[in-house]
């Protein structure tokens, strides 16, 4: 019985990855790997801890998002916001204020990522928990 689900399984992963690969052939033929492209930038020290907290307290303005991520320097969380502003991940709002006043917010996109994301990170403890500790 389980080699038979294992097999079932296997043929549907491999189903899978048949139907990615056919629907981004366009993509594929130019290098480009959406996947990829989007998963790489967010392999970096910060970039989930400004998504997650994003997602947590809404808008943020940039000492308060710096205050909810220990040892960022200001340096850093300017680079990783602007990254993931490029990505279009999050939106920067600044207001015409003395002195401007700028805030950071996920934008509909970016809310859906770091869904998938938590998914992903809440997998992965289950699954592999023990594994993921080091001693």
């Amino acid at each position: 019985m389980e080699v038979s689900n294992n097999i079932k399984g296997e043929a549907q992963l491999k189903e899978k990855i048949k139907l990615f690969y056919l629907g981004s052939k366009k993509l594929v033929d130019k290098q480009i790997c959406p996947t990829r492209d989007l998963l790489v930038p967010l392999t970096d020290k910060w970039s989930l801890f400004c998504l997650f907290n994003l997602g947590y307290h809404g808008v943020l303005r940039f000492n308060e998002l710096q205050r909810y991520i220990p040892n960022i320097s200001s340096r850093m969380l300017s680079v990783t916001l602007k990254k993931l502003e490029q990505k279009q991940l999050i939106v920067r709002t600044i207001y015409p204020e003395v002195p401007p006043r700028v805030e950071y917010k996920l934008t509909g996109f970016g809310e859906k990522l770091a869904d998938k994301m938590v998914e992903l990170n809440n997998w992965l403890l289950k699954e592999n928990g023990n594994n993921l500790v080091k001693e």
